[in-house]
């Protein structure tokens, strides 16, 4: 690799001793391959450029294959008509980026190419592509050199095409529905309205520490109080949490609220979401995911998070934190003592979520003590208006009646800082004393832009639906 390394670089030398350093050209106007292609008039002028993937030599002519970001095209050169200038043309290396000039034709298997004219090298490609034939195949080495493996598989491009795809229409589904996008701050003083460690930094000029959100919630809420009625945000979030499959440390969330509406409003938004998204992208209300057939017609299932409590442990919504945590260490046969707070919700919902399988569920009657920001239920106050959504054995996203009441929030958030896994020992003054000024009843979703990418995409990996996921240093 190095010999090839220095042979190129070599050969750039020789470009820069005749004044044709191509780092030096800045601009070249192109035709994308796709049009040329589509609009193919036998003996047309053309001018484009791209990568080149391959080379083959023919006598007194040579084929290359260029590749732009819409299509590959068969470029024909011949030394009777680049003379002196087709040593330069045989000069080129495999992925060096070029510019072409010439006049289109089909070969006799009806293959679209340019019979080249006029030609500049553009970039000089230093390193060896993967192969063409067999591409970047190491999973870890395509995650970290993503350049390569969008270079060299077109599976990798089309998942982020599609990922575009997914995100113009979710805006253009929610704008459809009177929600406006609005953007709230990452950098935060006190990262709220979930649960998650957050990544920690300081800001030199005011001397205070900050930190990376872990979601927008309470800034969005604030938006309500200030009479916006229906408004989302997609962004990015950030948890200093752990890797796999199913979790990057940031990610990206769309979260959605809207005044005047309470959780069932958005139980129906996102069945609208996902079957309309279905019949967009594969014209039916279905999608594969991990070999199974999923089915996104209206309307989904919904199980009771109490209820299977109730019939798995025997827990009962009225029972006191530690009267749960004793049937859970039963239950699971562990020999601890005591379950804090966090442990318990974490357990139970374990629990619950082996129950979800490949078809979409809504679990509904989450316990309120879990749910520190959703509004109680009036009939049942130990049981919050809340649901989280399940596909394809994901969880997608969450969302609740949100809780409007300025004291019982307060309280709610003292319970919180009881819970020795607690993060950060501190309430959002601010965002009570908002709530003091009136939010109107409203609901509010958050959905993982990501697993729904996974979905969308049968990729059960949310690093293959991350351009650049976070990887340890390869040193």
């Amino acid at each position: 690799m190095q010999d090839v390394f220095k042979i190129r670089k070599d050969k750039l030398e020789k470009l820069k001793e005749k004044n044709l350093d191509p780092f030096k050209i800045n601009r070249f106007c192109k035709t994308q391959i796709s049009k040329i292609k589509e609009e193919f008039i036998e003996g047309k002028l053309v001018k484009t450029a791209g990568r080149i993937l391959s080379q083959r030599l023919h006598g007194k002519s040579c084929f290359i294959d260029i590749k732009d970001f819409t299509d590959k095209i068969q470029v024909y050169a011949r030394k009777d008509i680049l003379k002196e200038r087709y040593e330069d043309f045989l000069d080129l290396d495999i992925g060096d980026i070029v510019g072409i000039e010439g006049e289109l034709f089909k070969t006799r298997t009806g293959e679209v190419t340019i019979n080249v004219k006029d030609f500049v090298l553009l970039s000089k490609s230093l390193r060896v592509l993967p192969e063409k034939w067999h591409g970047l195949k190491d999973t870890e080495l395509r995650f970290r050199y993503r350049y390569l493996d969008l270079i060299s598989n077109p599976k990798t491009k089309e998942i982020f095409l599609m990922r575009t795809k997914i995100l113009d229409f979710i805006r253009n589904f929610l704008k459809e529905k009177g929600f406006i996008e609005v953007e709230t701050p990452i950098l935060q003083i006190l990262p709220g309205g979930a649960a998650g460690s957050p990544f920690k930094t300081h800001h030199k000029v005011l001397d205070l520490d900050l930190y990376l959100r872990i979601a927008p919630e309470l800034y969005l809420k604030r938006l309500l109080v200030g009479g916006f009625e229906r408004v989302f945000e997609i962004g990015r979030n950030f948890r200093n949490e752990g890797i796999s499959t199913k979790h990057n440390p940031e990610f990206t969330m769309l979260e959605a609220y809207a005044a005047y509406t309470d959780y069932e409003f958005m139980m129906d938004l996102c069945e609208e979401l996902f079957s309309s998204m279905a019949k967009e992208f594969f014209k039916k209300e279905e999608i594969t995911f991990a070999h199974k057939k999923i089915d996104l017609k209206r309307p989904w299932k919904r199980i009771s998070f109490a209820k299977i409590l109730e019939e798995k442990l025997g827990v009962l919504p009225t029972d006191s934190e530690k009267e749960i945590s004793e049937k859970i260490l039963r239950y699971k046969d562990l020999n601890s003592q005591k379950l804090s707070r966090s442990q318990i919700t974490k357990l139970c919902e374990e629990i619950v979520e082996s129950e979800c399988k490949s078809q979409p569920v809504f679990i509904t009657d989450y316990f309120s003590f879990m749910s520190p920001l959703a509004k109680p239920k009036a009939e049942n106050p130990n049981i919050a208006e809340r649901f989280e959504l399940f596909i394809g054995g994901l969880e997608i996203g969450n969302a609740y009646t949100e809780l409007n009441d300025p004291f019982l929030q307060r309280k709610k958030f003292e319970e919180q800082l009881e819970d020795e896994d607690a993060d950060l020992k501190k309430i959002d003054e601010d965002f009570l004393t908002a709530l003091e000024y009136g939010m109107p009843p409203a609901s509010g979703l958050g959905l993982g832009i990501d697993r729904i990418c996974m979905l969308f995409t049968d990729t059960t990996s949310i690093r293959e639906v991350i351009l650049f996921p976070l990887l340890k240093p390869s040193q």
